[in-house]
């Protein structure tokens, strides 16, 4: 495939894209908006299923995306500089996928062509939420710890044969 062929996540670097290739290589999978705690002992990002205050646990994605950071404290701005020290990207994330020269999976919206892939390959949070941080107090995070989020689901490497458009496989 000649250079100019390739998709822009392929031959630019994460400094050189504009501001709406950066924006799209988001996959809508939520998992960052997920809390996350540091095990004291061993200093490892653990994995809680309560969300952000501002994810839309529906469409997977924020809520106030413009004003993400106003409203909570504690919220990442990825990018290109950040995004490879960033320990607790969920493995699957297309950011961290790309940053280690790695191609799109094929539920990536940008791939499929279809955003609902995401959610059907089982990588989103839809429908994996326990609960918002509103309704859970810090001391009580330990009790929502999971490690899901951390993984790539079962046959979410593998794409599934071919299936007419609009038809989503239930497992």
């Amino acid at each position: 495939m000649a250079e100019t062929q390739l998709p822009f996540w392929r031959r630019k670097a994460m400094s050189e894209m504009t501001r709406a290739e950066w924006e799209s290589l988001c996959d809508g999978c939520g998992r960052c908006c997920l809390n996350k705690l540091i095990d004291e002992d061993t200093n490892a990002t653990v994995f809680t299923d309560v969300s952000c205050k501002l994810l839309d646990c529906q469409t997977c994605r924020c809520s106030d995306y413009a004003h993400r950071q106003a409203k909570v404290k504690d919220c990442v701005r990825l990018t290109p500089r950040n995004v490879r020290r960033l320990k607790w990207l969920p493995p699957t994330c297309a950011y961290r996928l790309v940053a280690e020269g790695r191609d799109l999976a094929w539920w990536h919206p940008l791939v499929s062509g279809d955003p609902e892939t995401i959610h059907a390959a089982g990588i989103s949070v839809r429908g994996r939420v326990s609960a918002s941080e509103v309704d859970v107090p810090d001391e009580k995070l330990e009790e929502y710890i999971v490690s899901w989020p951390g993984k790539w689901p079962k046959g979410a490497r593998r794409k599934p044969a071919h299936r007419p458009r609009g038809v989503i496989a239930k497992s």
